[in-house]
């Protein structure tokens, strides 16, 4: 699989800065749900969800990125992208970024989870504290966009948000872009 970057942005944005009429009927609760994201696609997924590892290794965030992760520039962080399905249909893109200074103590088994999924550590982990939550549309020519699209036929637009966590006071990023397939309904 090809990974095509952009460094242009998307206008990252919490969510108070959407109007409802803008975001399409039936993202609005995906975006907004403060809960375990994989807990409620598995709930949707009727026992048949699962994970698919893209890539791993290390990376540079993108500029945003590395703002929003209070990291200087240069620095680097372990970059895991997953595809998360309903049998073999991906429903999520998923970017998740762990500076190099967040891999100490409880942080270093995340390098480790191959195909488990992510938010089943986080969620379960009681240092955890959630960040704050930004939205996106992203477009082609949008950083991001392309990788999450490789294989799919003619997606004009997606919808992602992206959420600050801590895990043991250790920030980590990720960015979470739901495809077009993900149903619309609330499961």
């Amino acid at each position: 699989m090809k990974y095509f970057y952009s460094r242009r942005e998307p206008n990252w944005s919490p969510w108070c800065r959407f109007r409802y009429q803008q975001v399409p009927v039936g993202m609005a609760h995906w975006l907004r749900y403060p809960g375990s994201l994989t807990a409620r696609l598995k709930q949707a997924a009727q026992g048949n969800f699962r994970l698919r590892l893209l890539r791993q290794g290390w990376a540079r965030p993108l500029e945003s990125e590395r703002r929003l992760l209070g990291m200087r520039r240069g620095g680097v962080v372990i970059l895991r992208e997953v595809e998360m399905l309903c049998g073999d249909v991906p429903w999520v893109f998923a970017r998740t970024l762990i500076p190099v200074h967040s891999l100490r103590g409880r942080a270093r088994r995340l390098t480790l989870l191959e195909e488990r999924p992510l938010g089943e550590v986080l969620f379960s982990d009681p240092t955890m504290r959630r960040g704050v939550t930004q939205m996106a549309q992203l477009r082609p020519g949008h950083s991001l966009f392309a990788s999450a699209t490789c294989g799919l036929q003619s997606v004009q637009t997606l919808w992602g948000r992206r959420t600050l966590y801590h895990l043991a006071g250790k920030p980590l990023l990720v960015n979470e872009l739901f495809l077009p397939d993900i149903p619309t309904s609330r499961p």
